[in-house]
């Protein structure tokens, strides 16, 4: 669908002939809004509308945007040192953080070495190779297998796309080019949990890790789980020598209630991973975390036993400077304290939508809000185009119309997203009322 560019800028129209956009093509979606700068929860677009942003860009912008201390920080490390390899050099971005990471992620201090890297994906990908090394260097080569969920989504290389879900996951194009891992259901009761124990007794001999996201499956479709089954699962993974890994990379960083996901189930993860969040928004970065004794498999004589990897833009410097500042802004303003009672406003607000047609669900965990739709009756791109003619950027996918705004959000911004969500949702519902009904005259 063509998007008439003749009031759009230069840079715009001899540009959009040469970007290969994300997830879509060019042909079937609408062309990209441009964007002249964002401020606070708010993306300001080159004809000077401006749309409340619901999804914090891709979840990532937790403090809103243009916040002045990520921005000074950045500025300030730019005249310093902007980037230096980081194979045999330090700086004191990248150890101040390191240090802080590994006090305030669960078990503060237990996840005691930081890996730093450059995306969600790279993060993934450096826990893996974590996982099958650790266990390499133990001589139990057999193990070389992942356990991952049915839903899953880890990221969009190839080592994370061999674990998230290869059935009705995005990247089902690739499964047969992918290595095959075991891919299960989340257990969901008592006898459903016995199952799931036998299935990983009877595979543990060939699996290195657990891959998982903890409390929400973020773009697998924002489905939620309980702590007590993700605590049973740590516990399983345990008892068979399966390290749990823990993929907080959207669920980190006060996002579903607690500072992480993990927290709430009690549970101190093996591996983790975690990024958006991190630097709030403003720069790419990713970390992955062990404990100490998953470190130490990787020490001694042999050269061998090194973790073979490093991202030229490991732990970059202004990265890192503008991650301790997102860090100084989550110990200073109380997110949590936002974030409850933004899961309050969009618990009230949303609940109505429950008894309309063609809604299967509503759900708010944190600061997520969540309206599962009829997938048959799903138009991604009219729904998207509807948020924006009420002036709010949502990206609907799949059966989902989700909600993960700034954790700065004001009330009466968020009003803004959840008055849009229920009225196109129940414009929607009438439309789908209709159809039905002519259906079955």
């Amino acid at each position: 669908m063509k998007k008439d560019t003749q009031q759009l800028p230069d840079w715009y129209t001899e540009g959009l002939e040469h970007i290969w956009p994300p997830y879509g093509q060019s042909s079937l979606s609408p062309a990209p809004l441009p964007v002249a700068r964002t401020e606070g929860c708010c993306i300001i677009l080159e004809d000077g509308r401006e749309l409340v942003d619901g999804t914090s860009s891709w979840w990532s912008a937790a403090h809103g945007y243009n916040h002045p201390k990520l921005v000074e920080a950045a500025k300030a490390q730019l005249d310093v040192m902007p980037h230096v390899m980081f194979a045999g050099l330090g700086h004191e971005p990248a150890y101040r953080l390191a240090t802080r990471l590994s006090q305030i992620t669960p078990g503060k201090g237990k996840l005691s070495r930081v890996f730093f890297s450059d995306s969600g994906s790279t993060a993934t990908e450096v826990a893996m190779k974590i996982a099958l090394q650790y266990w390499l260097n133990h001589d139990k080569p057999r193990k070389e297998r992942f356990v991952c969920l049915h839903g899953g989504y880890h990221g969009d290389t190839f080592g994370a796309m061999s674990v998230s879900d290869p059935e009705r996951g995005m990247h089902k194009a690739f499964k047969n080019n992918v290595i095959m891992h075991y891919v299960v259901d989340m257990p969901t009761g008592e006898y459903s949990l016995s199952e799931f124990e036998d299935t990983i007794k009877a595979i543990a001999p060939h699996c290195a890790g657990f891959m998982v996201e903890p409390l929400l499956q973020g773009a697998g479709g924002m489905r939620l789980h309980s702590p007590d089954m993700l605590a049973e699962i740590h516990r399983i993974c345990g008892e068979n020598e399966i390290l749990f890994i823990a993929d907080e990379i959207a669920t980190g960083f006060c996002r579903t209630g607690s500072m992480f996901a993990c927290e709430e189930a009690g549970i101190v993860p093996d591996i983790m991973c975690v990024g958006k969040g991190l630097t709030g928004g403003i720069m790419t970065l990713a970390a992955t975390l062990t404990s100490e004794d998953i470190y130490d498999a990787f020490t001694g004589d042999d050269p061998a036993r090194s973790l073979m990897h490093g991202p030229t833009y490991m732990a970059n410097a202004t990265a890192c400077a503008v991650a301790n500042a997102s860090l100084d802004l989550f110990e200073a303003e109380n997110r949590l304290a936002q974030v409850a009672k933004i899961e309050m406003q969009m618990h009230k607000a949303l609940q109505s939508l429950r008894e309309l047609s063609g809604v299967m669900d509503v759900r708010v965990k944190g600061a997520i809000g969540v309206v599962q739709l009829a997938e048959e009756y799903m138009d991604v791109y009219a729904l998207r185009h509807a948020f924006i003619e009420k002036n709010v950027w949502l990206r609907p996918f799949r059966d989902v119309v989700y909600l993960m705004p700034p954790l700065v959000i004001s009330e009466e911004e968020l009003t803004v997203l959840t008055d849009a969500v229920v009225e196109v949702v129940t414009e929607w519902s009438r439309s789908v009322r209709a159809t039905l009904s002519h259906l079955f005259d």
